[in-house]
């Protein structure tokens, strides 16, 4: 009887962790305080550190980074932000193609999609079918002085801390604008 219980565990976490896996294909990623090849160089071999990754190409003229993420793996924008940090420079600007399958997005923006929850800033009462991309507009992933400006419109909490509470539990939420 155990052995059918854990089974039906294992079937339910493979595919949750299969639905996560999928969800985020590529990213274009604006690094800002990079000013040589040499600043390029740190930042990509940060990133690639991240299991997730699966290719970077580097425009160094933009100071842009095309990154293509493993199929079968979770990403993980906050780590993304974190090697980008750890390298000594900070995130412009971050849009990226979500994949999402019939997820609801309810009248106030808020959607569940695997196991992250999304903040939309220009999407409510809608079903997101299909690739969409969006830009992350949380603090840290766009310049001081617009996450500031963000902020004095939406006057909400869990835009201030990037977090909220789902169901009764804190979760870090994402704020997206389409």
């Amino acid at each position: 009887m155990n052995t059918i219980k854990n089974l039906i565990i294992l079937s339910i976490a493979l595919f949750a962790g299969k639905v996560s896996a999928q969800q985020i294909s590529s990213a274009e990623l604006q690094v800002t305080g990079l000013t040589c090849s040499m600043c390029s160089q740190a930042t990509e071999k940060s990133l690639k550190t991240l299991d997730f990754i699966g290719a970077i190409t580097p425009d160094l003229n933009k100071n842009l980074f095309a990154i293509t993420f493993k199929k079968d793996k979770a990403v993980n924008i906050d780590q993304i932000r974190k090697k980008v940090e750890d390298a000594g420079f900070s995130i412009g600007n971050l849009t990226a193609v979500f994949n999402f399958n019939n997820t609801k997005v309810d009248d106030q923006g808020l959607a569940v999609a695997g196991t992250n929850v999304y903040q939309f800033l220009n999407a409510k009462n809608q079903t997101l079918n299909g690739a969409v991309k969006a830009s992350v507009v949380d603090k840290n992933f766009i310049s001081g002085s617009s996450f500031k400006k963000k902020a004095a419109q939406l006057k909400s909490a869990s835009y201030a801390d990037g977090s909220g509470l789902i169901n009764g539990k804190k979760t870090r939420i994402y704020h997206l604008s389409i």
